[in-house]
C-alpha cells in the first residue's frame, strides 16, 4: 500500500500505542508462564519435602502439604495454569481480536505501519546521501 493511501498521522499514532500495548501484554503474559512454572517447581519441591518428611517419621508434618498446601490453589483457589488459561481467554485473544479488527480497518492488516514508514524515509535518505 501506498503510503499516501494508508492511515493518516493520528491513525497511525493509534495503531502504534495499540501495537506497543500489545506487545506489553504478550510481555506481561511471558512473565505469567514464568511465574506459573516457578510455582509449579516450587510446588514439586513440596510434594519431594513431603516423601521425605513421611520417610523420616513426621507423618503430621507430610499430612499437612498433602491436605492443606499442595492442592491449595495460589488465587482463590485456582491453580496458576487456570489464571493463564484464563489471562488467555478471558483478556488476551480478545484484545489481540480488537487490535487485529482496527488494524484491518486502519492499515489493511499491515504491522508495524509506524515503524515501516520510518524504515522507508531512513533507506530513502540513505540512498539520497550517496
Amino acid at each position: 500500500m501506498d503510503d499516501q493511501q494508508g492511515p493518516d498521522e493520528d491513525e497511525r499514532a493509534a495503531l502504534h500505542d495499540l501495537q506497543l500495548g500489545i506487545e506489553h501484554l504478550h510481555r506481561g503474559y511471558g512473565h505469567l508462564l514464568a511465574f506459573h512454572h516457578a510455582v509449579g517447581r516450587g510446588m514439586n519441591r513440596f510434594d519431594d519435602a513431603r516423601e521425605q518428611l513421611r520417610a523420616s517419621g513426621h507423618g503430621e508434618h507430610a499430612d499437612a502439604l498433602r491436605d492443606d498446601l499442595l492442592p491449595a490453589g495460589v488465587v482463590d483457589e485456582q491453580w496458576t495454569y487456570e489464571l493463564v488459561e484464563a489471562f488467555v481467554d478471558e483478556f488476551l485473544d480478545p484484545v489481540d481480536e480488537f487490535e487485529a479488527d482496527v488494524r484491518e480497518e486502519l492499515a489493511d492488516g499491515r504491522r508495524h505501519v509506524t515503524e515501516d514508514r520510518q524504515r522507508r524515509a531512513w533507506r530513502e535518505r540513505s540512498e539520497k546521501d550517496w
